[in-house]
């Protein structure tokens, strides 16, 4: 783990790449804290299940009455054959489609889980350094609590990405994303990647230059949970509570989720960092401040997570 110094630093962005769940820009300090220097890897995440035989969302069936809960009513009940346990596998078109259209490269299939990330046939045999992915954010909270640790805020994760270089478009600086800076894609999304970088799918975690607190794969990558839950006004709703101009001192976030990408889901919890997946031309989280969430029981192949603890 690395020690990541207390600070004040100015949370969001207004960059023009900016979504309006990061905004307004506001003054927030946190405490000192030890933060994973990677992502968890498919190593450590195999310790703790061999230690606790702790079985994954993505390795359960899926229980359709909790699942209902997140979808809208009148949804009738899927086949019995979709509710076998599985994940979702990214699976690039070969032609252009509408990226308003998730369905056009994410397919849902069975026996896709940690051990089987990029559908059922697939294996970590031999990646033992690659990031733990298809784990959700409640297997996520099960491994850090094993460890000692926990997820850490979404202030405390903006914080630490920024390595020191407040106010900075990316991890790096205000110079534009470049191959050797992170693991995104490059050519066109979904239909073509060049891999620029050496990786068209994951990378193994530290092979791109750490930021300034000495960190690894804060900008792309895999996505990265954290414990707040997520919503589209939550700085707003800070800014309000604590009072224009003044600093926010260790927030955890709202009390409620709300997401209008998904407003049928009860809980959304927020996602940091970005992944081997982003593209200016569709998804730049990439940057520091760029949010995201989902339900507590999502997994994909490109969702890890990293773990924080005070002294």
């Amino acid at each position: 783990m690395v020690w990541i110094p207390g600070g004040t630093f100015a949370m969001g962005s207004v960059d023009p790449l900016a979504r309006p769940d990061e905004r307004p820009v506001h003054q927030v300090r946190v405490d000192g804290f030890w933060m994973d220097a990677t992502e968890v890897t498919n190593k450590q995440f195999a310790m703790f299940v061999a230690a606790t035989q702790y079985l994954t969302t993505a390795e359960k069936p899926i229980d359709w009455e909790e699942l209902k809960k997140q979808v809208p009513p009148g949804t009738p009940k899927p086949p019995d054959e979709m509710l076998k346990p599985g994940s979702l596998v990214f699976t690039p078109p070969d032609h252009r489609v509408d990226l308003r259209d998730v369905s056009q490269w994410w397919q849902f299939e069975a026996g896709t889980n940690w051990r089987h990330p990029a559908g059922p046939e697939s294996s970590i045999d031999g990646k033992d350094g690659f990031p733990v992915v298809q784990v959700s954010w409640d297997d996520a909270v099960a491994y850090a609590k094993w460890a000692g640790k926990r997820l850490p805020t979404e202030a405390e994760w903006e914080f630490a990405a920024r390595g020191g270089l407040d106010g900075k478009v990316n991890v790096w600086g205000d110079e534009p994303i470049d191959p050797k800076h992170a693991n995104t894609w490059q050519g066109h999304f979904p239909d073509k990647n060049t891999a620029d970088d050496g990786y068209a799918g994951a990378a193994p975690v530290a092979k791109f230059p750490p930021n300034g607190y000495g960190l690894y794969d804060m900008a792309g990558n895999v996505w990265e949970w954290c414990s707040d839950l997520y919503r589209v006004d939550a700085y707003d709703m800070l800014v309000a509570q604590v009072g224009p101009g003044k600093v926010a001192v260790n927030p955890t976030g709202p009390d409620k989720s709300v997401d209008p990408r998904n407003p049928d889901a009860p809980v959304v919890r927020v996602q940091r960092g970005g992944s081997y997946l982003c593209n200016d031309s569709y998804c730049a989280s990439y940057r520091p401040s760029a949010r995201m969430g989902s339900t507590p029981d999502s997994a994909a192949q490109h969702l890890g997570f990293r773990c924080v603890m005070k002294k």
